[in-house]
Order: structure tokens, then C-alpha cells, then sequence
């Protein structure tokens, strides 16, 4: 059933981050370990820089006041790391954690559409490409997987976007659906079939376009495309503006674990001044194994002579980064798994490009059932937020279980991803029903909050 969406999306620039102990973002020499990225806890209407300042990261809870909150670490990605959003699942959601590139009620990113706007005539085939890479939990959660692109009647505006609202949703779980009513089915664009929706708002119309199919990545999606398709539908003229691209999940009900592992928007011969064309080269898909230091250097080129880059990466695999002066990316990884990852390049007028590649990091020695990896992602006077990261060995898994002891009076308070027993010092976390399955070398993550002191747990196990 439908809904309307009153006071959509409002957010505060209020920039806040509460910063753990992790450490600064530095650049590395290939001898040495890399630097952790510090973690940022973001709530209510939040938001931060990301990816150099190309993007910004907002938690967005606009239709709740439910505790609910999202981390990233300052490159293209976040997860909701906890959420008790209990919204009735026929009307708004609660809020859309969320990542974009360009305006959002006048809280802008750097460079690319924040620079130059794009009216939609100009809008051709290949001009303006999207990546985006999600980890989706399903389970008793209700919410959909959506990028949300805003027109406008003119190139900025401070408030409520008032041409076209367009959204695409990847995928959804549980009974939500898209504002408005059905009016096409099986509308095939850019190599995707799509159902579409559309709706009337105050000052706006929504036209939302889900995959018959639900996916959880897409690779150089193009909006003009789906634009286009609005226009000749007569759902948007021609003369608006595309301000702002942006990737998040919309939460009726929970959603913690969604995660957002890399995004990009790459505004191809318009991403700053002059026109120029960052082109980004893929290095191939990698392969390596934990504890084994490795490396790769990202290549990039401008269209305009004399232009500096500056390298940025996302949904690296733990125990890597990368030199946003060199494009080299260097370290020992330190958890299995396979990882999606976008590489971009920015000049100094803000022209972006960018490319996908996937690094698969082999368990060392390949034994074992799984193994469990602890780290602190917040801290705070009395408590604190806590992190395992589950990684299958040489067998997968259809079901895991991690146990540890605390070296002192820790109590934990609340838990997600996982069901858990605490009795003394002593836990046992068990996985859910969406996440216990894992291939051979793939990885999972479950959190905790808890009272008292942050010290590093002992005697952990996987089985």
C-alpha cells in the first residue's frame, strides 16, 4: 500500500564524529603496517565527510526517534550498527542511513555535482554512472536497498528538491513498497528490468524503479538512462536539474548489519571546472592470504595537463589502505574473505573516475572451522561498542558460534547479528538465521554494547 512521505528527508549539517582510539588514516610505506582508519558513530541527523570530501555520510533518522545509529570510517562506507526503528510497515519509514555525492537540503559534498550540476537534457547516455556494493542481513528486518536522486527546477536550492524524486531500488525485505502505485512492469533499461512506481508529492512527484530481481551491487548504473525513461513518461521536464545522488536503506522495521561496502559517482567529461575526465584503471582482480603483506598501485590519468590526483579506495580488506598522494595500496591483510572494491581518482577541480575490482583473501594455511577477530569500534565513560568479525575456513559454515571470556566485570547491554548467553565473565554468541551460512574463507560481522572498560577479551574460539 502506499504512503505519503511528509517532511521528507530533512537533515541538519550538523557534523558531529565521536572518534575511538583506532587511529589516524596515514600514508605507508610497503614495509611497514598500515595505519586503521578512525571510526565514527553517527546518530539522529549526523553526518560526515567521506572519500576525501567527493561524499558525505548521513545517519538521516527523519520519521523516528527509536535509537539508531550507523559507523564508517571515513572512506565510502558505513553500517547500521544498531537500530530499534519500529515503524509501521504501511506507512514512512523511520529514516534512510545514507551516502551521496552533491546537495542534500543544501549540505553539499565537494566537487563533482555539488560542482557542476547537470540539467536533465544534458543528461546523455554514460554522462552519470553509480557503484554501489551492500551487504543486506534479510532476517525479521523490514526495509528496502534504494538510491534516492534528487532534480530540482534550478541548479541548487537550500531546501525540498521540487521537480523529481527518483528511486531505484535495488532490493527490499519484508512488505514494503514504493510510494504511489504500480505503473509499468518489466521495463527493461540499461541491461536491468524494473518495475515502476509513481506518486504525486506536495511540491515534487516520486517515480521509483525495483529490480524484478533483487541484487546486492550494482556497477556503473546509469541515470540518464532512468531519467530518460521518466522524462518520456512525462513524469519530469526536461529542464531540471540533477543535484544529488544518493545510496541508503530506508528502515521500517530494525536493520542493523546493513552495510554500504563501497560507493561512487563517477560525472563523466562534467565532474568539475573545464570539463575534464578523470579515467581510473582497473588493476585486475587480486588475490592474497592473511598475514601475507601485499600491494597494488592504482593507475590514473587526466584529461587536462598539469592536474595532481589524489587516490582514494573503498571496501579494502581489513589490514590495508591505501596513499591517497600515490594510489598506492599496501598491507598485511588480516581476515578472509572476499572484497568489493572501488579505487577513484580526483583532480583539483573536482573531476572523479573511478573502478571496481574484487580482492579475495585466502585463510592462512586454510584450517580450521572459523576463526573471530575482536575490535573496538566506539568507546565512551562507562561503556563501550564492540566488534568479531567471523571468517569460515577451508569447509564453510551452516552455522558458527563464538565464545570468550572479559577480563573483568563487562555486561553486555545489547547485541545484533548474533544471540548470546552471558554468564560471569564468560559469553557465547550464536549467529542468526540470515548469517550463519558462509561459504569457504567468507566473513561475517556481529556487535555488542557494553558496560564497563574496553579491554580486549581473552580465550576466544570459533565453532
Amino acid at each position: 500500500m502506499s504512503h505519503r512521505r511528509a517532511g521528507r528527508r530533512r537533515i541538519l549539517p550538523f557534523v558531529i564524529a565521536v572518534l575511538t582510539t583506532a587511529g589516524a588514516i596515514a600514508a605507508l610505506a610497503v614495509t611497514g603496517p598500515p595505519a586503521l582508519a578512525a571510526s565514527t558513530t553517527l546518530c539522529n541527523s549526523q553526518t560526515a565527510s567521506a572519500g576525501g570530501g567527493t561524499y558525505t555520510v548521513q545517519n538521516n533518522e527523519w520519521g523516528s526517534s527509536a535509537a539508531e545509529c550507523i559507523t564508517t570510517d571515513g572512506g565510502t562506507d558505513f553500517t547500521v550498527a544498531n537500530s530499534s526503528i519500529s515503524n509501521s510497515t504501511s506507512g514512512a519509514p523511520g529514516g534512510y542511513p545514507s551516502i551521496y555525492q552533491g546537495c542534500h537540503w543544501g549540505n553539499c559534498s565537494s566537487g563533482g555535482l555539488t560542482t557542476t550540476p547537470i540539467q536533465a537534457s544534458n543528461l546523455s547516455s554514460g554522462k552519470v554512472t553509480t557503484s554501489w556494493s551492500t551487504t543486506q542481513p534479510g532476517g525479521s528486518n523490514d526495509y528496502d536497498v534504494a538510491y534516492d536522486v534528487w532534480f530540482n527546477k534550478t541548479s541548487t536550492t537550500t531546501g525540498q528538491p521540487n521537480c523529481l524524486e527518483l528511486m531505484v531500488w535495488l532490493n527490499h525485505n519484508g512488505p514494503v513498497q514504493p510510494f504511489g502505485s504500480q505503473v509499468a512492469t518489466n521495463v527493461s533499461i540499461g541491461g536491468h528490468a524494473y518495475n515502476v512506481w509513481e506518486g504525486a508529492q506536495s511540491t515534487w512527484n516520486t517515480v521509483s524503479y525495483t529490480m524484478t530481481t533483487g541484487t546486492t551491487s550494482v556497477s556503473n548504473l546509469d541515470i540518464g538512462q532512468l531519467a530518460q525513461d521518466a522524462i518520456n513518461r512525462g513524469y519530469m521536464p526536461s529542464s531540471c536539474w540533477l543535484i544529488d545522488v544518493e545510496a541508503g536503506f530506508e528502515l521500517w522495521q530494525g536493520g542493523a548489519g546493513l552495510a554500504t561496502n563501497s560507493f561512487s559517482v563517477n560525472v563523466n567529461g562534467g565532474g568539475g571546472g573545464g570539463g575534464n575526465t578523470v579515467t581510473v584503471t582497473s588493476p585486475g582482480n587480486q588475490t592474497g592470504t592473511v598475514g601475507t603483506a601485499a600491494s597494488v598501485q592504482v593507475q590514473a590519468s587526466d584529461s587536462a595537463s598539469g592536474q595532481t590526483l589524489a587516490y582514494g579506495a573503498s571496501g579494502l580488506p581489513p589490514g590495508l589502505s591505501d596513499n591517497p598522494a600515490t594510489g598506492l595500496i599496501s598491507g598485511t591483510p588480516t581476515t578472509a574473505g572476499t572484497y568489493d572494491v572501488t579505487v577513484t581518482a580526483r583532480d583539483g577541480t573536482g573531476a572523479t573516475g573511478s573502478a571496481p575490482f574484487t580482492w579475495t583473501i585466502n585463510p592462512a594455511g586454510g584450517g580450521g572451522a572459523c576463526t573471530a577477530t575482536y575490535s573496538v569500534v566506539n568507546s565512551w565513560s562507562g561503556g563501550y561498542q564492540g566488534q568479531f568479525t567471523v571468517t569460515a575456513g577451508s569447509s564453510g559454515l551452516s552455522g558458527w558460534k563464538v565464545g570468550w571470556t572479559f577480563p573483568g566485570s563487562q555486561q553486555i547491554s545489547q547485541m545484533w547479528n548474533a544471540s548470546y548467553t552471558q554468564s560471569g565473565a564468560s559469553v557465547t554468541a550464536t549467529s542468526m538465521s540470515y548469517n550463519g551460512t558462509l561459504a569457504a574463507g567468507a566473513s561475517t560481522t556481529f556487535g555488542f554494547i557494553a558496560t564497563g572498560s574496553n579491554a580486549a577479551p581473552g580465550s576466544i574460539t570459533c565453532t
